[in-house]
């Protein structure tokens, strides 16, 4: 199993010449153009750069949501592209949590049913999943809506749902889509503290993509920042 091959040395994130093009011919987008980057465990990495920059297209990369092109990428020690099927829905369910500013949760499942997805294509029994589901949930203030679907959920709570998903199987990677954008600011700071507490607890690693340099300075270790598919030399203070 991919969780079972996770590498505790060298990097957490380890990109080589990374490339993703889309369409073909007069179509063709070049999404990433050669990023090579390096992210160390417990390490929080945010990255900036304007919508069309290709930061969420790195991010999917690294989340095995999508394949690249050509180049190299290691996550948490292990080669996605050598990955088989299986292996990479493994890998999805334990080594990353991923969290994405439109939820992206199931409209007809309830809030515990939706954490509970991870667990299930990881292979853990009913009754496990059930229990460490509520856990979840009750960890993220939700305790009493469990059994609400999203509908019957603010968007605030449909993120912590969210959150409460990414974290259920105690990942030790962090990627984090725009994770505060549809939500107003005592919001957002809700859902970053508790994503910066569980990193900090559990020693994990996070990449955090935004355009907000506030939230970036005060939130990561580190910017790197993306202009048209590449990442842009870092400037000296």
């Amino acid at each position: 199993m991919a969780s079972d091959r996770v590498g505790r040395d060298g990097p957490a994130i380890r990109a080589d010449d990374l490339r993703k093009v889309y369409g073909i011919e007069h179509s063709r987008v070049e999404a990433l153009r050669g990023v090579s980057i390096e992210v160390q465990p417990g390490e929080r990495v945010a990255l900036l750069g304007k919508s069309g920059s290709g930061k969420s297209t790195l991010l999917n990369l690294m989340a095995g949501l999508d394949r690249p092109t050509s180049g190299g990428l290691r996550v948490g020690g292990l080669d996605l592209h050598a990955l088989s099927g299986r292996e990479m829905a493994r890998f999805r369910s334990g080594v990353v949590g991923v969290v994405f500013q439109s939820f992206n949760l199931i409209a007809t499942r309830t809030a515990v049913e939706n954490v509970e997805l991870p667990m299930v294509f990881a292979g853990q029994p009913p009754g496990s999943r059930r229990a460490a589901a509520r856990k979840a949930l009750e960890a993220v203030g939700l305790g009493a809506r469990l059994d609400h679907r999203p509908s019957q959920l603010s968007g605030g709570e449909n993120q912590r749902v969210a959150v409460a998903r990414a974290l259920v199987n105690q990942p030790r990677v962090i990627l984090a889509d725009e994770p505060t954008g549809n939500l107003d600011s005592q919001t957002a700071r809700q859902i970053m503290a508790l994503l910066l507490d569980y990193v900090g607890r559990h020693g994990a690693t996070l990449v955090l993509v935004t355009h907000d340099e506030e939230l970036a300075a005060r939130c990561t270790d580190r910017t790197v920042r993306l202009l048209d598919g590449r990442i842009m030399p870092e400037v000296a203070v």
